[in-house]
């Protein structure tokens, strides 16, 4: 079998999976749709890896195979193609490793759940809808993905769709996707309008003629290519959850946790990333738009970390965590290190998938408990998970030594972080330099929250002694239970509806580990979270980058960034490590050694707490300008512009005067004949004034 067929093979085996599942799982039984969807994942991956290790070997050209016609209305040309290179290449791995272990995963932790057809086949339409999009060779197939997987993912955050939470949470999860992808299918547009075509090998080689080219409006020439790059970009903050349209990423979270794993961790919100990775030779002559794409980054880097320090939802501190380090992704895009940026989409992949399906085995451990004030002390009754959670906090807090070496965090983190100043010292980027800082402060608070989340689950108190009442016994029907629980109140305490649940006794908690069908998957992410840095680092970043690339990423020849940043200062290559340990120094006083003091700071309040606890008043913000606002205007046109305007001046107003003038017609047919002699007199007064008025004249 070539790798053209074996490429073709492993694209579809998930909408194949998908198909099966979804149609005939009902008849097929929950056992064989698992099995199906499944199996067909792992032969994906398999084919993934296969494809990977050839390209990185050198193997393996870059080709593209064109299955069929797709969209063809005049000059408006589109096929069905799939394009591997080192960009596809890539991505392959990373969805379908994560996916398939995230549906092995699934096997174990929606074990009680009683649609597990539907679940499975949603998984894997995901899959296929996100493998169509890294394998686009035009922005038409890129397009259908990019909605492929928006659709895909309303369906799995709404999966428990009877939760009147998570229903909201896929509405506004598509909602704010659908304001990123109008800037996106506008940038498309103008696209077209500037080259003629929107096939990727067609559009690159033309790019650099049409440096320059733009318009006059308001006094200023805006560049064509700034303005492209740009409108594509807010896409990818939709997509990719960046500062503004960031607020769906978190409410996310309503949907079963292995949905939380495959979509934050890995899979879609690194779309955005690649996308902007894969469109470098726009970008590399576009330095407006690079340069929005670099503050963005680090502005959501920031926020993220930020808020992340506040959370008590085990699963809300991680999705804070994938917001803040797609911000990283983004500043080093910006600044011109692609290949960075690509590095760390890689190696996230790895922990960050870790860390989710390790918080839904406490979860499914501690019987759907998430708030970790009710945690503590679960470090010896669930050890794997600790094991592999506490590698997962090792490797995305960046940890290692300079010159020696570390988990993968460390590598793809520390090079980011190089190359934003390296950037600002070459003079590159002007953002450089506040990417830099903005890089290493977020360092020290991924630190703090990700160390906090150990501490508090793992460490400290066992608080759930202390609250035995309400809780599940071990036979507890826990996918069915998700479904009842509700997200944290105003309040910052978890609802206990599903207290009253049928399964649900007044007996103590006893939290246990879960099965291996769960904790395999983990183990599996725990090794690419250790050696993935390490493994791959000389094909990302190092020596054997530029045959590792061989032309998928665009780098100009004024772009020395990701060269130069192996030279900046010591003390620029040692800032991150002493962040990180400053900020893990800090999470250790506050919650081990003085164990306490951060609910006493918290009950405390202050301005500062409430304005991060409450997540920067993002969702309040929205909700009084865009909802209320929206809200009033349509009452405006309602009630004064239809019903006041319209109606009383249309079609009301014309029915009363009607109605009015009648009334007045009907008094004077009274049926009294000296009222009719009156008129008549009146009348006839009326006409002798006339004539006599016209004979006088």
């Amino acid at each position: 079998m070539d790798y053209q067929t074996l490429v073709i093979l492993g694209v579809f085996a998930p909408l194949i999976g998908a198909a099966i599942a979804g149609f005939f799982g009902r008849r097929i039984g929950n056992t064989a749709s698992q099995a199906v969807t499944t199996g067909l994942l792992f032969v994906s991956c398999v084919v993934a890896w296969i494809v990977f290790g050839n390209w990185t070997w050198g193997e393996l050209e870059p080709f593209t195979v064109t299955l069929a016609p797709f969209i063809n209305v005049g000059d408006f040309q589109s096929d069905w193609a799939i394009r591997i290179d080192a960009l596809s290449a890539t991505m392959l791995v990373v969805v379908t490793t994560v996916s398939s272990l995230v549906h092995l995963y699934s096997w174990g932790y929606m074990a009680e759940d009683p649609d597990k057809p539907r679940f499975f086949a949603y998984l894997s339409l995901f899959t296929f809808a996100m493998l169509a999009l890294v394998t686009a060779a035009d922005f038409m197939q890129l397009f259908f993905g990019w909605e492929g997987v928006g659709l895909a993912s309303y369906l799995l955050i709404g999966f428990w769709f009877k939760k009147p939470t998570a229903s909201a949470a896929a509405i506004k999860a598509f909602v704010v996707n659908r304001v990123g992808d109008f800037g996106f299918a506008l940038g498309i547009i103008t696209v077209f309008w500037m080259f003629g075509t929107i096939q990727f090998a067609e559009l690159f080689p033309m790019i650099a003629s049409k440096v320059g080219t733009g318009w006059d409006f308001l006094g200023h020439r805006w560049s064509a290519l700034d303005l492209a790059g740009f409108l594509l970009f807010i896409g990818a903050m939709g997509k990719s959850a960046q500062f503004f349209l960031h607020t769906w990423l978190p409410d996310a979270m309503e949907g079963p946790t292995p949905v939380s794993a495959l979509i934050h961790a890995a899979t879609m919100v690194t779309a955005g990333v690649y996308m902007v990775c894969l469109l470098s030779p726009i970008y590399e002559y576009a330095p407006v738009a690079a340069g929005i794409i670099a503050v963005i980054g680090a502005i959501t880097a920031m926020f993220a970390a930020t808020v992340g320090l506040m959370q008590n939802d085990i699963k809300r501190v991680i999705a804070y965590s994938t917001c803040s380090q797609l911000g990283y992704m983004f500043f080093a895009a910006g600044v011109g290190a692609y290949q960075a940026a690509m590095f760390h989409l890689f190696t996230h992949a790895f922990f960050k998938a870790l860390l989710f399906l390790g918080a839904g085995s406490v979860i499914h451990g501690m019987h759907h408990e998430q708030d970790m004030r009710k945690m503590g002390g679960l470090w010896k009754l669930l050890p794997v998970t600790y094991a592999v959670m506490t590698i997962g906090t090792i490797a995305i807090t960046g940890l290692g030594i300079p010159g020696v070496g570390g988990f993968a965090g460390f590598y793809s983190k520390d090079s980011i972080i190089e190359s934003a100043y390296a950037a600002a010292m070459t003079g590159h980027s002007p953002f450089g330099l506040f990417a830099f800082f903005i890089g290493i402060v977020a360092a020290g608070l991924t630190a703090y929250y990700s160390w906090r989340l150990v501490f508090m689950t793992f460490h400290n108190k066992p608080v759930w002694k202390d609250d035995g009442a309400h809780h599940h016994d071990d036979h507890a029907n826990d996918a069915q239970l998700e479904t009842h629980s509700e997200p944290l109140a105003d309040d910052g305490h978890a609802h206990d509806d599903h207290a009253h649940d049928d399964h649900a006794h007044h007996g103590p908690l006893s939290p246990h580990e879960s099965p291996w069908v769960m904790l395999v998957p983990l183990i599996v992410l725990s090794v690419g979270a250790v050696a993935a840095g390490l493994v791959f680092a000389p094909s990302f970043i190092g020596d054997h980058e530029h045959h590792f690339w061989r032309g998928a990423i665009f780098v100009s020849e004024a772009n020395h960034v990701l060269h130069e940043s192996h030279y900046v200062p010591t003390w620029v290559k040692w800032s991150p490590l002493i962040l990180t340990l400053i900020g893990t120094a800090f999470a250790f006083w506050i919650y081990v050694l003085k164990e306490g003091m951060a609910k006493r700071m918290a009950d405390r309040g202050g301005v500062i707490h409430g304005f991060l606890y409450n997540k920067w008043y993002f969702d309040e913000l929205y909700a009084f300008v865009f909802v209320r606002g929206a809200k009033g205007l349509g009452d405006l046109f309602w009630k004064v512009g239809d019903v006041k305007v319209i109606d009383g001046g249309g079609p009301n107003g014309v029915a009363w005067l009607s109605r009015r003038f009648a009334g007045g017609l009907a008094r004077f047919q009274s049926g009294q004949v000296y009222f009719y002699a009156f008129v008549m007199l009146i009348g006839l007064v009326g006409f002798l004034a006339y004539a006599i008025t016209s004979w006088g004249a």
